[in-house]
């Protein structure tokens, strides 16, 4: 009887985890990195600590690696990369647990962004979880929920309102049931409102659109998934998940004592988000100084949005433009890899109750970002990563960079070559640059054949190499990270 080997392109390639924690200092620097940069490149990415099972790892639940550079007069003065300790890696490394509150006994190593705020860094992820403090040279100090001000679990991805400074969030949390929690923390780190509002389930919510006026919120057809998430639980909690698999999920919430249960012991590496293809896909706005009674919905056809761009008001309602993938999670359930997704512009009419659905390029991308100074604020130009399927036709391969000029119609796209593959980068200004597109870009780049990765600056209107630093090791694909500029 022949044995056979289950793989997976998640764990696999510049995908696969790397074990060693580095502390690097004087990084060799190509070229001239501008003199006016000073602060630290930080990106959050899934890295696992131990060895999943193949079978069922998903690329969203690795543990958190944030990887950082400290930049300043020209030099780049160490590279650190550092897990996330969660109580659970802290233990696999032979730790004491951090101190700090979790939310719902959901306690997770934050693997996805990583910001600063209020003079601290945080690791964040989505789902329930709270984010983890960070100190400046990337180690952790604890889950964190703003001084006891933050209730429940926060989100993957904030907005920071460039007039107020105030970071702006929608989080969910499959625990309460048809709702999703609307949040701003004010410029020293304090919540200082929160809005619930009631969406048609439990959907999976990675993001949303902040504009001058008001909040958009993607209530899409990615649903938290009974079944998968109570699959290999242990028997001890046959019961709880048993009830869990026959409640009306996300119609109400869940009890806290059977939430918590799942929460502390069904992450087994079963992603439970699944397509759920009748579940209305919709898109609501809120005034941001207004409630839930608020919103209006408008319908969309069914599609996931993990990524917009960005979003303006416009008389009579608000332009998006987002990343559209037509599905994900309905087959392939370890990575989104289900059609292309493009740049579309959604033109959301609420006089008339309609979205008008206009495509803006036909490449697969990934990972946009702009000049966040304009974010809520009609832009020109985006920056983003192409994307195309694996030999598999599975997980992505990121290769190429594109500049997106929304206002000419046209794109202009950098081809680093073969041997390459890209991360998101990060737009930054230039010293004293008032003009949208007059600064920089910033990301990591791989080498498959020196098996290596560095960061590389690029011109942001020419795309050209500026300056790259030469990491000692790889960096695994991973997904986002901040420019954090020095106090």
């Amino acid at each position: 009887m022949t044995s056979m080997t289950t793989t997976n392109p998640y764990l696999e390639g510049n995908f696969g985890p790397v074990r060693d924690e580095l502390t690097v200092l004087e990084v060799p620097v190509t070229g001239s990195i501008p003199e006016h940069l000073d602060g630290r490149y930080l990106r959050n990415g899934p890295n696992p600590l131990g060895d999943p099972d193949p079978a069922t790892y998903h690329w969203f639940l690795g543990d958190g690696m944030v990887h950082g550079l400290r930049i300043r007069d020209g030099r780049v003065e160490w590279y650190r990369n550092r897990f996330v300790r969660s109580a659970n890696v802290a233990a696999a490394l032979g730790e004491p647990t951090r101190p700090g509150r979790i939310h719902a006994d959901f306690d997770f190593s934050a693997n996805t962004h990583v910001v600063g705020h209020a003079g601290r860094t945080f690791a964040i992820v989505e789902g329930g979880s709270r984010p983890y403090e960070l100190d400046d040279e990337l180690d952790t100090i604890g889950p964190c929920d703003f001084d006891g001000t933050l209730s429940g679990g926060y989100t993957a991805h904030p907005l920071r309102d460039p007039e107020t400074g105030e970071l702006h969030a929608v989080s969910y949390y499959w625990g309460w049931g048809n709702k999703v929690q609307y949040s701003v923390i004010d410029a020293a780190g304090r919540v200082r409102r929160t809005v619930d509002i009631e969406v048609g389930g439990s959907p999976m919510m990675h993001a949303f659109t902040l504009t001058e006026h008001n909040v958009i919120i993607y209530d899409l057809p990615v649903t938290f998934d009974a079944r998968k998430a109570t699959s290999s639980m242990p028997a001890v909690l046959a019961r709880p998940g048993a009830f869990l698999t026959n409640l009306a999920v996300g119609r109400r919430p869940v009890p806290e004592r059977v939430a918590k249960a799942v929460s502390k012991h069904a992450a087994s590496g079963v992603f439970p988000y699944s397509w759920d293809p009748d579940y209305r896909s919709r898109i609501g706005v809120m005034p941001r100084h207004g409630g839930a009674d608020d919103v209006r919905w408008v319908d969309v056809e069914p599609c996931y949005v993990y990524h917009p761009l960005n979003g303006y008001d416009v008389d009579g309602g608000v332009v998006l433009d987002v990343t559209r993938h037509p599905k994900t999670f309905a087959t392939e359930h370890r990575g989104p890899s289900e059609g292309h997704p493009t740049l579309e512009r959604w033109t959301v009419d609420l006089r008339a109750g309609k979205v008008i659905e206009e495509r803006l390029d036909d490449r697969g991308h990934e990972f946009p970002r702009m000049d966040e100074r304009l974010i809520g604020r009609r832009h020109r130009f985006g920056y983003s990563v192409g994307v195309n399927p694996d030999d598999a036709g599975i997980a992505p391969a990121f290769q190429d960079l594109i500049r997106y000029d929304l206002a000419a119609g046209s794109t202009n796209v950098r081809s680093f070559g073969d041997r390459y593959e890209l991360d998101e980068f990060v737009f930054i200004p230039n010293d004293g640059g008032s003009a949208e597109d007059d600064g920089v870009l910033m990301g990591f780049v791989y080498d498959r054949e020196a098996d290596r990765s560095e960061l590389t600056i690029v011109d942001a209107v020419t795309l050209e190499t500026v300056a790259s630093a030469s990491l000692p090791a790889r960096v695994p694909h991973g997904f986002h990270g901040s420019w954090v500029p020095s106090p």
